[in-house]
């Protein structure tokens, strides 16, 4: 197994929590008012309050599908857990990258509908490459798992 992969795969176990927590979007109220940052973390905190179903879901989106994919690519990496894990570790990337749909789709719909002013901020950036970065790193482990 590639050290490389083994260890970028361990960088996004560091990498997920940062981007959960780093500025997502700023959004206000016309372009006059100052922004306010939200972050996974933050928006979530105000889900859970409003809408405890969508709450469930963008968790499991947001936090478990790309945590838990990147710990069962670990444990794969290290053969700890046999290579018939990946095609669920695949599937389970392909649900956090969901997340980042549903946040851009929130953007648009925010910008094109009311007054608000939303744009991404750096932290959209880092979860979307981390999302990225796990599917890439998933599926090179997958081909090297196979020759």
């Amino acid at each position: 197994m590639d050290a490389t992969l083994r260890a970028s795969n361990l960088a996004l176990l560091v990498l997920f929590p940062v981007a959960w927590f780093a500025p997502l979007l700023r959004a206000g109220f016309l372009p006059l008012f100052g922004m306010n940052e939200i972050s996974i973390v933050s928006g979530l905190q105000s889900l859970w309050g409003s809408d405890v179903f969508l709450a469930v879901i963008v968790t499991a989106l947001a936090l478990f599908a790309p945590y838990l994919k990147c710990i069962g690519l670990a444990l794969v990496q290290f053969r700890l857990l046999d290579t018939r894990a990946l095609p669920a570790l695949a599937w389970l990337g392909k649900l956090a990258m969901a997340d980042v749909f549903l946040i851009a789709l929130y953007v648009v719909v925010v910008k094109g509908v009311s007054r608000a002013s939303v744009e991404g901020a750096w932290g959209l950036y880092l979860f979307t490459g981390c999302v990225l970065a796990a599917i890439l790193i998933s599926g090179l482990t997958e081909r090297q798992m196979r020759a």
